[in-house]
């Protein structure tokens, strides 16, 4: 392992790529600090930049907006009491307050370094589990890759807050999808006589269209509706750095709880930051000697926050480089990254392709530390860029989005395939269907399909998914998500109903 790692740290550390790392951490943390950007917009606003590259400087500079992105929800959610993304919303709660009483610079500071001690704890937890869960998954046939895939689409749709349906149905568009084109056998499927079609739909113009170009759609109607409110924000914030230190030094088992929360719940496909968040604020209330000054600028409640949401990022990876199964959105990106440049994450990734993980891993390090000191250096500056008016930033983020798509093949049909699912995207979002499930099925659809297919050629038997033990296990949680999915909304819609209205 050490030789790989060493060839791979020699590769990350070039000048060259260790810009790249930089530049990454830095429009992450500015995607981050933008109120409605999101860690996912800023990946897809950078992802075309990484066709030209070779996959070592496109995946390292790919971490880096994903390590820099999940920090950067602190600054807005700081400064303006406004999550810069869904994965910081626990951070106001403390951080807002606390920064309201005259110590911005305090709630920063230890955001900042709870965030890159999350980073290096769940980038520990990579390194020892994903080789181990990769080894393990070297015994995995067709009927277990197909199993484990089935598993994955059901546990994100059970996942979707009370629209578990929707979520199969969402998991099931995203399916249909990658249908379109030419099949194993080479018959044509679903190509309306549009040669365009014959080949499918390429993935990225539909991430894009579906997420990216439907939530700046979902941002003008906001505009509308909210008028422009502006916050005023004093910009000019000291960092108190011995009273983080001290600040920090009494959060050891918080920050390590958090962290490994964290890293849990983002091997777990499809949950991502967000839920982490909130699991590990309730936890480290739980544990708290002083509950009652959550809520009102205790540094426990950032620390669990950022602590949490930025170790997702090593936990992310485990699933999708062990098992080819994207962890949450910015994953299923990362994973596009791979595939375009001709690697299939999974099992084999760890034989065929050790430089590159060795060098996923340096990354994430070096973006860590990079990460640290943007933050503390430039922290005025991204209080500033907090401030973008939506009426700019909307229409600059489509104009690059559709730049995007069409350089992938410097084909215009592509932007018009972004428009479209931009806009199926905008309808089910407003009809409350998640996208995450549909973004998983486009990106696992076409290995679903191609392990399903392996797997009848081999035995045309059925019964041989429930005879092997594994991917009858699969099968089984497959099953039980579902079911406990439901469990879980009919518990609620009673709690609702049980509820006395104001």
């Amino acid at each position: 392992m050490s030789d790989f790692f060493l060839q791979a740290l020699t590769e990350v550390g070039s000048p060259a790529v260790m810009g790249l790392i930089i530049l990454g951490v830095l429009f992450g943390i500015v995607g981050g600090s933008i109120p409605g950007f999101t860690v996912t917009m800023a990946i897809l606003v950078v992802f075309p930049f990484t066709f030209a590259m070779d996959p070592v400087s496109g995946v390292s500079l790919m971490v880096g907006v994903f390590v820099g992105g999940y920090s950067g929800g602190i600054v807005s959610g700081v400064m303006l009491g406004i999550p810069g993304t869904p994965s910081s919303i626990t951070t106001v709660y403390d951080g807002y307050p606390m920064a309201q009483r005259g110590e911005p610079g305090r709630a920063l500071g230890i955001g900042v370094m709870a965030s890159f001690l999350g980073t290096l704890i769940s980038v520990a937890v990579l390194v020892f589990f994903g080789p181990l869960i990769a080894s393990f998954s070297m015994n995995f046939r067709p009927w277990e890759i197909t199993a484990l895939i089935v598993f994955a689409l059901t546990l994100v749709a059970g996942l979707s807050n009370g629209a578990l349906l929707k979520g199969l149905l969402a998991a099931a568009i995203g399916l249909l999808i990658t249908t379109v084109g030419y099949d194993r056998n080479s018959n044509l499927r679903f190509d309306f006589d549009l040669p365009a079609l014959s080949s499918g739909f390429e993935m990225l113009p539909v991430m894009i269209g579906v997420f990216a170009f439907s939530q700046l759609l979902g941002n003008i109607e906001k505009m509308r509706d909210e008028g422009t409110n502006g916050k005023s924000v004093d910009t000019n914030v000291t960092i108190p750095y011995r009273l983080i230190m001290k600040d920090m030094a009494g959060q050891k088992l918080n920050t390590l709880r958090s962290s490994l929360i964290g890293s849990l719940i983002g091997a777990l496909p499809g949950t991502g930051g967000t839920v982490a968040n909130f699991v590990s604020y309730d936890q480290a209330k739980k544990f708290s000697r002083h509950p009652e000054e959550f809520g009102k600028g205790t540094p426990s409640g950032i620390v669990a926050s950022e602590a949490s949401n930025s170790a997702v990022a090593g936990g992310a990876f485990v699933p999708t480089l062990a098992l080819g199964i994207p962890g949450d959105l910015p994953m299923a990106i990362m994973m596009g990254v791979l595939i375009l440049h001709g690697i299939t994450p999974g099992p084999m990734m760890f034989e065929q392709n050790p430089v590159l993980v060795g060098a996923i891993y340096a990354s994430l390090l070096i973006g860590a530390i990079a990460m640290v000191l943007c933050n503390l250096l430039l922290v005025r500056w991204f209080a500033k860029i907090s401030l973008i008016p939506q009426q700019i930033l909307v229409p600059v983020v489509l104009m690059l989005c559709a730049i995007g798509a069409y350089a992938l093949n410097n084909n215009v049909f592509d932007i018009w395939v972004l428009f479209i699912f931009g806009v199926i995207g905008y309808l089910l979002w407003k009809a409350g269907v998640p996208l995450t499930p549909l973004i998983l099925g486009v990106v696992l659809g076409n290995n679903l399909e191609r392990q399903l297919f392996r797997a009848l050629e081999l035995d045309p038997n059925w019964l041989t998914f429930l005879t092997r033990p594994l991917s009858a296990l699969f099968l089984a949680l497959a099953v039980a998500s579902v079911v406990f999915s439901l469990y879980q909304d009919r518990k609620v819609k009673r709690l609702q109903q049980a509820t006395p209205s104001p």
